[in-house]
């Protein structure tokens, strides 16, 4: 599995062509040109064409190339994939499936793909992220996020979850009462856990409100905390305040090393813990400073 940034995810409607070299400029560790909810149903067939057109021919730089497919029990997409995937070839990184609800669905994308690869004669196999946004795709995400080893992620859904369950939130998917605490907690707990155990990332829900950044920088923040790699985002705004949330600080990485050197001169002496700074510093806190620096180096820092 490759292994990539995704502080940000930008999503893009794959029908404004007016949109796309903003987006390729956006500085978005992913963007995906969506072929589902951003797009009219009768337009949804002419966006093929324009987002395989805009995937091979601007220049997106570092940015990983992606389009969102329609679900897999709709009548579109079987063409998603392979119309798209004919037409972009090896300019397309990764198709981000939407509302799966068992392991089924990714079996079903990843034959497709598989198939496709082999008569186009690619020579790089096409990676895949699902969305987590019903309730039976959260009841099913251990199974999902082992359906496939093209599989590089895990989305929560927020907005198509709230409705699957019947919640009563704002605009911004947010309770429409006084809640104690976050309610998709559970859910983004449940989520997150399911994507470590299988090896993958686990990426946030988008934050509808783009003209709140503050409130979408802490949402970034507690969700970098419980273990998320990166957040969508619907705005190009939202790019810059993802990639600082999900990225170590300078210091989190310096201290990372220093945990790193106390450690290893304490088990070259024998001892399996020792101190720094007046804190224990043992073999948790080492897996721990592991995961700051390997992000560190991932993101060139």
């Amino acid at each position: 599995m490759t292994v990539r940034a995704r502080r940000s995810e930008l999503a893009t409607p794959a029908s404004n062509e007016w949109m796309f070299a903003k987006a390729a400029a956006s500085g978005a560790d992913l963007v995906f040109l969506d072929l589902e909810d951003a797009v009219a149903p009768a337009q949804r067939e002419a966006a093929r064409g324009k987002a395989a057109a805009a995937l091979r021919d601007l220049d997106w730089g570092r940015t990983v190339r992606a389009i969102r497919m329609n679900a897999v029990d709709t009548r579109w997409a079987h063409a998603d994939v392979i119309e798209v995937v004919t037409q972009a070839r090896e300019a397309l990184d990764v198709i981000i499936v939407p509302k799966v609800r068992s392991a089924r669905d990714v079996w079903w994308v990843d034959v497709l793909l598989t198939q496709l690869e082999e008569v186009l004669g690619l020579q790089k196999r096409i990676a895949l992220e699902v969305l987590i946004e019903e309730t039976e795709g959260l009841q099913n995400v251990a199974e999902i996020t082992r359906a496939s080893d093209r599989l590089e992620a895990v989305v929560f859904g927020a907005g198509d979850f709230s409705a699957s369950q019947g919640a009563r939130v704002d605009t911004n998917f947010d309770p429409v009462v006084d809640y104690p605490g976050d309610m998709w907690h559970y859910a983004r707990a449940r989520i997150v856990v399911a994507a470590r155990a299988a090896g993958i990332d686990a990426i946030d829900a988008p934050f509808p409100a783009y003209r709140d950044p503050e409130a979408y920088r802490t949402a970034c923040d507690r969700a970098a905390a419980m273990g998320y790699v990166g957040k969508w985002a619907i705005h190009p705004s939202q790019v810059g305040p993802a990639n600082e949330a999900f990225a170590p600080t300078h210091d989190e990485i310096a201290h990372a090393r220093k945990v790193v050197a106390a450690y290893r001169e304490a088990e070259a002496t024998g001892r399996g813990a020792t101190g720094l700074d007046g804190m224990l510093v043992d073999a948790a806190h080492l897996r721990l400073a592991d995961n700051i620096t390997r992000r560190a180096e991932l993101l060139g820092l």
